[in-house]
């Protein structure tokens, strides 16, 4: 276990400033949600009086002090289960997830996941937001393979949200669809939001409400009923492509929510995975691309189509 760090810090502007915009400007390895955390919790003083909340004025002079507890188990224990790395700094790993595995524990999914994998294969984490656990910065679906970034602690875990929330990171899916899209390539801006008769599924809504999804796509290879597409999603909404493909009248071949009820193609997983991610890495300044090979049951999927032509 980390040992616990103490800091102390001057407050030398000639100016009043909020004490959390200080502390996150002296601590920038932790997000501010976590130093808004450690003000409430009473581990922060101002000269030798504890804090009583973030918007706190430091004055010209001050003296701050700040107790930062070693993370605390999170709860979740590691398990021994493969991991596809394909990158690993201090900051972050990049991972390959099979189709099949689900990232986060949820309900019904509380053990086998991708978060209980890294904590097996790095139970020594340094952690996000106080506790001993991988940060999960984006997801994917169960059944979808590829790339996935999971931070190490809450500096990479800020830096990652932020690429993903300003739109900087460019992402490249690999989906086979039934049928053929309208054009051979395209852009789709279609809602999405809550199915209202179906709570655990995700549906395209009327103008005016869901919340912004946009996709472009480009057709790589077509086959007698088939078509292989590239995705380049724009936005990050659950479940997105697979709703795109079915607003364009092609779902993802295997897709048992969005898709035909009757298979074209005997699978044990959706066509769609996560094939390219281009990112600028925490404290980069270029960024940095990624790539995911095709996983070998959809290799041969379009061996047999390619056969068929």
């Amino acid at each position: 276990m980390m040992p616990d760090r103490h800091e102390v810090f001057d407050f030398r502007k000639d100016q009043e400033e909020r004490l959390d915009h200080f502390l996150v400007e002296r601590l920038p390895e932790f997000s501010r949600s976590r130093l808004q955390g450690l003000i409430k919790d009473g581990f922060v003083a101002v000269d030798g009086v504890l804090a009583k909340k973030a918007g706190q004025k430091l004055e010209p002079g001050s003296q701050v002090e700040v107790h930062i507890p070693p993370p605390v188990p999170s709860g979740l224990v590691g398990e021994d289960i493969s991991l596809d790395i394909l990158y690993e700094d201090d900051d972050l790993l990049v991972v390959n997830k099979p189709a099949g595995m689900v990232v986060h524990p949820a309900a019904g999914h509380d053990t086998g996941t991708l978060v209980h994998a890294v904590l097996g294969y790095d139970p020594h984490l340094e952690g996000i937001g106080g506790e001993e656990r991988p940060g999960v910065v984006h997801r994917l679906d169960k059944e979808t393979s590829g790339l996935i970034l999971l931070a190490k602690n809450d500096r990479a875990h800020s830096w990652l949200q932020d690429q993903f929330r300003l739109r900087k990171v460019e992402k490249v899916y690999l989906a086979l669809v039934d049928g053929a899209p309208p054009t051979p390539s395209g852009r789709v801006e279609a809602p999405i939001g809550r199915d209202p008769s179906h709570r655990k599924k995700m549906a395209i809504m009327p103008a005016g409400k869901g919340r912004e999804a946009v996709s472009e796509y480009l057709t790589l290879e077509s086959f007698k009923e088939h078509t292989l597409l590239e995705f380049h999603p724009f936005t990050g909404r659950t479940h997105q492509i697979r709703l795109h493909c079915m607003f364009l009248g092609c779902p993802i071949v295997g897709d048992k929510i969005y898709g035909h009820r009757k298979q074209s193609i005997a699978i044990d997983r959706h066509f769609l995975h996560a094939a390219k991610l281009k990112i600028i890495l925490p404290g980069k300044i270029q960024p940095h691309t990624f790539e995911a090979p095709l996983p070998e049951e959809l290799v041969v999927v379009l061996g047999d189509l390619r056969s068929e032509k």
